[in-house]
């Protein structure tokens, strides 16, 4: 079976693990160039490494996506090398264990708001100049349920930058489809990755397994990225079927 994405490449945030490292395997599968960016570079290339051993290619490009400048060094050498920027799966992202106003302070605050939306933003100013060049480009933000709907669980701050990654999306649509570039904002529930280990309540190994996994969030991303140029998912939510907040309400009945 032909590879669909053979020949594009795509720029992977947050890849170190997670739902980038679920993406960034599942678009190398689908035969994509895969560019891996984190803020620490071992856990990068042992994902390279994974994905080469599977014949597929990925290049480590480790950096904090905070920095205003390093989105734009990034893109920059991903389009001196490789040529092009078709898909970014734009994932980066954190939570704080003292995430409600009680225990918020500035620095809890500008760490949410960097690490959560400037950073997405910085990313996404960086490849349309490149997308616009080639009239294609497919753009997956990894937003979140505490995007849509608000409720107590994410804190107020990550529920805050969630809101502006969802708009965002949909203004990239508005202003750019006309560019060939379409914008999906994908919202998962609970993901068994490494943010849960940030909940001030801790979640249990029986309880992870129950809940979507990475992989899950990387088919997604891999389908909306082999869509043709004519489809654009505006907004996708995934969720684990076992919904511990509808498993909760059934026991209040």
């Amino acid at each position: 079976m032909a590879q669909r994405l053979a020949g594009k490449v795509a720029w992977v945030t947050g890849a170190g693990s997670g739902i980038g490292e679920g993406v960034a395997v599942a678009l190398a599968d689908e035969g994509a160039t895969v560019v891996l960016t984190g803020r620490r570079a071992e856990p990068l290339e042992r994902l390279a490494q994974r994905i080469h051993q599977a014949g597929g290619t990925a290049h480590v490009q480790p950096g904090d996506l905070m920095d205003p400048a390093t989105p734009q060094r990034i893109a920059d050498w991903i389009v001196a090398t490789l040529g092009r920027i078709d898909i970014l799966a734009n994932n980066a992202g954190l939570n704080i264990k003292d995430r409600h106003w009680d225990k918020l302070t500035p620095a809890g605050i500008d760490t949410l708001v960097h690490g959560n939306l400037s950073s997405a933003l910085y990313c996404v100013a960086a490849v349309l100049p490149t997308m616009r060049k080639q009239q294609d480009g497919v753009i997956v933000h990894t937003a979140s349920m505490a995007g849509r709907f608000i409720g107590g669980l994410s804190g107020p701050i990550y529920t805050a930058a969630k809101h502006g990654v969802v708009a965002m999306s949909h203004t990239i649509n508005m202003e750019e489809c006309h560019n060939g570039i379409r914008s999906t904002a994908m919202l998962p529930g609970e993901v068994a990755t490494p943010i849960l280990d940030q909940r001030p309540i801790p979640v249990t190994p029986e309880e992870r397994a129950r809940l979507v996994q990475p992989e899950d969030c990387g088919d997604l991303v891999r389908y909306i990225a082999t869509l043709p140029k004519h489809v654009c998912i505006n907004e996708v939510m995934i969720t684990p079927a076992w919904n511990r907040g509808y498993i909760a309400a059934r026991t209040r009945l």
